[in-house]
């Protein structure tokens, strides 16, 4: 990693995971594999940063423990890349193992539970899910009918703002929104 860390891609250890690595590659890792619209891609640091705030809107009353998993929920595509489900279906249980060993790591070298409480990680999907149909609809070319098909409709939601950032600034808009959860803490 930049930070100099040496990560154990079979064995991933929370010392080796920095947060600065996790917002560097986040910011560089495009959604919908860079088929979007814009100057821009899309990345996964900003998918992030919309569903930790989508997170918030739907559970106002939530720790900022909670939002801080939201904002780390895609956090081991830093090193793996975004693939899209139905290729991590096809690769199978070695794939979705990797991906949770990462997870986990990263969840503990950030103060989290391993696993997340099923409500949880339910709301953490649902957003989820909202930023990726307002993203199809926005930037990656669907019909609101195709996208509905896909993510379903958002209800009792503002639509979100998914324009492209260059990358140092979907870098920086991670960091901030990782320190304003966690400055608190330190």
């Amino acid at each position: 990693m930049l930070s100099g860390r040496r990560l154990d891609l079979l064995d991933p250890s929370p010392f080796d995971i920095e947060i600065e690595d996790i917002a560097h590659g986040l910011a560089r890792v495009a959604r919908w594999n860079g088929q979007t619209l814009g100057d821009y891609p899309f990345t996964v640091a900003q998918h992030s940063v919309i569903v930790r705030h989508l997170c918030q809107k739907l559970e106002p009353d939530w720790p900022e423990k909670w939002l801080l998993a939201a904002l780390l929920h895609d956090a081991p595509e830093y090193v793996i890349g975004d693939m899209i489900s139905p290729f991590k279906t096809a690769i199978g249980l070695d794939y979705r193992s990797f991906e949770e060993r990462l997870s986990i790591a990263i969840h503990m070298r950030f103060g989290l539970p391993s696993v997340l409480p099923k409500t949880v990680e339910k709301t953490i999907k649902q957003a989820d899910r909202i930023s990726a149909y307002f993203e199809a609809v926005r930037l990656a070319g669907f019909e609101a009918e195709e996208a509905k098909k896909f993510f379903g409709e958002p209800s009792n939601v503002e639509p979100v703002n998914v324009e492209p950032l260059p990358t140092p600034s979907a870098q920086q808009e991670f960091m901030d929104a990782f320190d304003m959860l966690v400055r608190d803490q330190k």
